[in-house]
């Protein structure tokens, strides 16, 4: 079952964690690809330097002050592109960044999005190369910019699916990747993923 809204409309910590498990379904017209999301960043606006929009919305942030649900894409060093799910209220200002995820379904079509080659007889670390981190996982569901803005409440080709939610003792928590740039944000432990998973981009 596809998440509604409230779901999205809440703390974005707690939307970070709880999207944990659930599955990230996209339909490009010719393939639908879901994926196990594995691991997420949370983005908290004006009290996190380590967010795009803390020092106010700019038109590629535009979107943040919309209601949970919306998808925030925008492209980073000029080439890979990030997924980012809003969260909170309308003119509360948060996102969750996906930053990768388990593939369940289309893996042969997610294979050849990513590598550029036929699909064969790919080795285990292969497939977990698929989508295991932020710019992987766009490459592989092959998304683009297109979907910025777009609903995953009510968008034909892309949503989230429920699923068990899972255990706190499954979970691990601490700081996010790549936000050296950050006096402070650096040091939240806003980053969170599955325990174990082999998909997870850095343990």
């Amino acid at each position: 079952m596809r998440l509604n809204r409230d779901f999205y409309t809440r703390n974005t910590i707690l939307v970070a964690r709880e999207l944990l498990g659930k599955i990230l379904v996209y339909n490009d017209g010719e393939t639908t690809y879901k994926g196990k999301i594995v691991e997420t960043e949370a983005y908290i606006g004006k009290k996190d330097d380590g967010s795009h929009f803390h020092m106010g919305l700019t038109d590629r942030t535009r979107i943040i002050d919309e209601p949970g649900g919306h998808i925030y894409i925008y492209t980073i060093y000029g080439i890979y592109l990030m997924f980012n799910i809003v969260a909170e209220e309308k003119g509360v200002h948060g996102a969750v960044l996906i930053r990768a995820i388990e593939p369940v379904e289309g893996i042969q079509k997610m294979y050849i999005n990513r590598y550029k080659r036929p699909y064969g007889n790919p080795t285990r670390r292969e497939i977990i190369n698929l989508t295991n981190g932020p710019g992987k996982l766009v490459m592989a569901y092959g998304m683009t910019k297109k979907l910025y803005g777009a609903d995953l409440v009510t968008d034909q080709r892309i949503w989230v699916e429920d699923a068990k939610e899972l255990a706190l003792d499954e979970i691990v928590r601490s700081k996010r990747i790549n936000i050296d740039y950050a006096e402070m944000g650096k040091d939240y432990l806003l980053r969170y993923y599955i325990k174990d998973n082999p998909f997870v981009s850095k343990k």
